[in-house]
């Protein structure tokens, strides 16, 4: 059964049972201090922002703690921290190793003897994560350090370069024993019709083959057991390629040939071809820009494509894989796509929320379960007693809105975008109170955050029923007409309320998916911004099409990616030669 669980991975990897997963791909937050936002972008332009995580791990928020845990789960590893920490000192760096290596170990514990992992980061941290992942998984069991090209368009600036752009991620690669699987067949790049006619570019009765070696190199080493003699012909010490009864199986088939001196050599054939093999640069593989159709405005938001290679290099069909940072849900998709079982985390509500749009959008037919969320009243008090902010979280996403998460938020715990009449859009302020005790004050202040902030509604959560005083104080907010009818302009929510399925008597828009489609339909149909000057100093020397010039016709337009129409010239007009060119 396909899961989905919402709380601190950490938490929920302890409860995991041992060995029962197939492969681990991780895109933990990096190390970078920045600030991450998600817009939900309405047809009319109404955006509810919202933040979706600090990029910034600090010692004070259980670095400590984490490294106590390393203590008493392996010494070895601790001490391994300590000599980095011992550099680092109590940094936001070290704070971030120490937070990753304490989940990293659960990590180890959880994946079956024959299975991988798959740590993805960016170069900031990576080497030191490396020198974590070797620790932890053991130096021999490293396979790749892969580098994807995230970003073909690096950011201008008016203020002068001291550095090449930052174009790439990392993603390291390990495995948990010797006998982990790689499936590199089934990631091969199919030649294109071009490659197809340049590789195999000889001919006979058979069709198209390739001129290719039956012997060893000496390079190879020296094979006893493959020097046999055939057709008269006996190999150097290095043998055959093949063992006699392949040999003759490739004559038979009319795929050995010989050359003019004599030497026997193999035909290949373009049926047989398995396509280019992936290495461990993986160029191939576009980022997502703003008209993808898969885009759905997660800052973080990684191609199919990318997940779906690194599924099909390590799992089988009926695999589990296990996403402990699941975000929007990318891994998860492609896990569905390809036929694999998948575990999700994530400690943001939202995420839950991007998720089950993301799989009710793509892949209605998907199982799955949710856990860590709420299922009765008393459920829904003990999260707002041990985890206030998760609760918050929760309680904000039920009502159809976005939380705002930690830190000074102002009176405003989430806010929501919501439906007013056609073509119209208000904004609600919520604010959640989590005490068992509190009185018509709270309703007070909230009437005065939704008129600073010129908001059409407020929505008070509280634990308990509210008093009659705070009935009051409410009903003085005065009413709001929305298509169902009035309401009130201050609506109370209790945990009662949000078990049952709350009623406001208003429709969010809080499908990100859809969202995200409508916004590019929105955005086609307006038209081009002018470039840029940083735009214009990065773009190409010379942009297609062209029109204009002597020609009385303009010309006709031709992609950048098309390839030529007609073959370049084999010899370029003389031209004088420029000094120190």
């Amino acid at each position: 059964m396909n899961k989905l669980y919402f709380g601190d991975n950490l938490d929920w990897l302890e409860k995991m049972a041992a060995n029962s997963v197939d492969l681990v791909y991780l895109d933990p937050p990096f190390n970078s201090k920045a600030s991450y936002n998600i817009l939900y972008k309405s047809p009319v332009g109404a955006d509810a922002q919202r933040m979706a995580f600090e990029d910034t791990w600090r010692w004070e928020d259980g670095a400590e703690a984490a490294m106590e845990s390393v203590r008493r789960s392996d010494v070895s590893i601790f001490r391994m921290l300590q000599a980095l920490q011992g550099f680092l000192g109590q940094s936001d760096l070290m704070a971030y190793l120490a937070m990753m290596t304490v989940r990293l170990i659960h990590l180890k514990r959880v994946l079956n003897p024959t299975g991988s992992i798959f740590l993805h980061c960016d170069p900031t941290a990576s080497h030191y994560l490396k020198t974590v992942m070797d620790s932890i998984f053991g130096a021999s069991n490293f396979r790749n350090e892969i580098i994807w090209l995230r970003s073909r368009n690096p950011k201008g600036s008016q203020h002068a370069s001291k550095k090449f752009s930052p174009s790439t991620d990392t993603i390291l690669y390990y495995a948990k024993s010797d006998a982990a699987p790689f499936y590199e067949d089934a990631i091969r790049v199919p030649l294109s019709q071009a490659e197809l006619l340049e590789k195999y570019d000889r001919s006979d009765e058979l069709g198209p083959y390739a001129d290719g070696p039956i012997l060893r190199s000496a390079s190879m080493g020296v094979r006893p057991n493959l020097v046999y003699e055939y057709k008269g012909f006996t190999p150097p010490p290095y043998g055959w390629r093949v063992e006699l009864e392949k040999l003759r199986e490739i004559d038979a088939e009319g795929n050995l040939s010989w050359s003019r001196s004599g030497a026997p050599r193999r035909k290949l054939r373009p049926t047989d071809d398995r396509g280019n093999p992936i290495g461990s640069f993986w160029g191939d593989i576009p980022p997502l820009n703003s008209q993808a159709e898969e885009r759905i405005g997660y800052p973080t938001q990684k191609p199919l494509a990318l997940l779906e290679r690194v599924i099909l290099s390590s799992t089988a069909p009926g695999d589990v894989v296990l996403d402990p940072f699941c975000g929007c849900g990318t891994a998860l998709h492609a896990a569905e796509r390809l036929g694999r079982a998948w575990v999700g985390i994530d400690i943001t509500y939202l995420a839950i929320q991007v998720i089950q749009d993301r799989m009710k959008t793509w892949l209605p037919l998907a199982t799955y379960s949710i856990e860590g969320i709420p299922k009765d009243e008393y459920g829904a008090r003990q999260l707002a007693a041990t985890e206030p902010y998760t609760f918050q979280e929760w309680a904000v996403g039920r009502i159809g809105g976005q939380a705002k998460g930690r830190g000074p938020d102002k009176g405003i715990d989430g806010e929501i975008a919501f439906v007013t009449g056609p073509g119209k859009y208000g904004h609600a302020i919520v604010s959640v109170k989590g005490g068992k005790h509190i009185g018509p004050d709270a309703v007070r202040v909230l009437k005065s955050v939704v008129q600073r902030e010129a908001a059409d509604m407020g929505v008070l959560i509280c634990l308990n029923d509210p008093t009659q005083d705070m009935r009051t104080e409410a009903a003085t907010g005065g009413r709001i007409s929305l298509p169902g009818g009035e309401r009130a302009r201050i609506q109370i929510i209790t945990v009662k309320d949000l078990i049952a399925g709350p009623n406001l008597g208003i429709l969010t828009e809080l499908n990100t998916v859809r969202a995200a489609q409508e916004a590019r339909v929105l955005q086609r149909k307006r038209p081009p911004a002018k470039p840029t000057p940083a735009e214009i100093r990065e773009s190409p020397s010379l942009r297609l099409p062209i029109s204009g010039g002597k020609s009385t016709k303009s010309q006709a337009s031709l992609s950048l990616d098309e390839p030529l129409l007609t073959p370049p010239q084999e010899h370029a007009p003389n031209r004088p030669k420029r000094r120190g060119a």
